[in-house]
């Protein structure tokens, strides 16, 4: 039996270090990991997407993302017949993203954000911000990779004015109940993970092995 190819998509400006725990039945699974690349200029996420699905090698693959990766394999599969979509941690239309968002939309908040800061994690770990923060501050530079500020502000405008308003049925949909970037209270038919949040790729990783087999092979118990 040939194995299912499970090609992985992290979250915006996140490196693929965030699978690092992410453990698959090897008999039956292999996974591929992809990796974000820095936008053409004034590249639309159509294109992109179409960019990155060019680097789909295997027939019918499981395309999983997480966060802004979950929104990106929703537009690769418009190039990829895939065997199954599932987003973690992310939305299937931009009916479920929080007011902030769709305000941040109108007003274009979002062009204030100082990407220089969030691609310079470094100097602001200099600043001593406590324990907790400092900590969370060196999770952050380990787990995200692209410091790229075209990539930055092209990934969070793509995000924000994202025109998806109807849902592929189709989509898996797996979903923290304690997520602080996408609350759940906007999210509609997903699998809910109990105490997981907007990062539970890296503290849910347990679950999330166990379940995922089932949901890809669509085994799971309803």
């Amino acid at each position: 039996m040939s194995k299912i190819a499970v090609y992985l998509m992290p979250g915006l400006a996140a490196s693929t270090t965030i699978f690092e725990r992410i453990a698959l039945p090897e008999e039956m699974f292999e996974i591929v990991l992809l990796e974000w690349e820095i936008p053409l200029n004034n590249e639309s996420l159509t294109d992109y997407a179409k960019r990155i699905a060019d680097k789909i090698t295997h027939p019918n693959p499981v395309l999983i993302g997480v966060s802004f990766g979950g929104i990106l394999v929703q537009e690769m599969a418009k190039y990829v017949e895939a065997r199954k979509i599932i987003i973690i941690s992310s939305v299937k239309s931009n009916v479920e993203f929080p007011r902030r968002m769709k305000i941040a939309k109108t007003t274009k908040a979002y062009k204030l954000i100082p990407m220089n800061l969030i691609a310079n994690i470094e100097s602001l770990a200099k600043f001593s911000f406590g324990e907790k923060v400092n900590q969370r501050l060196k999770l952050y530079e380990k787990f995200l990779s692209v410091r790229d500020i075209r990539y930055l502000n092209w990934a969070v405008e793509q995000v924000i004015l994202w025109d998806r308003t109807v849902v592929d049925e189709n989509v898996i949909h797996i979903h923290g109940d304690m997520d602080d970037v996408f609350p759940i209270k906007y999210i509609k038919n997903c699998v809910v993970v109990k105490g997981g949040t907007h990062i539970m790729i890296l503290n849910k990783y347990k679950w999330l092995n166990e379940n995922l087999p089932s949901i890809i092979l669509g085994t799971e118990k309803k």
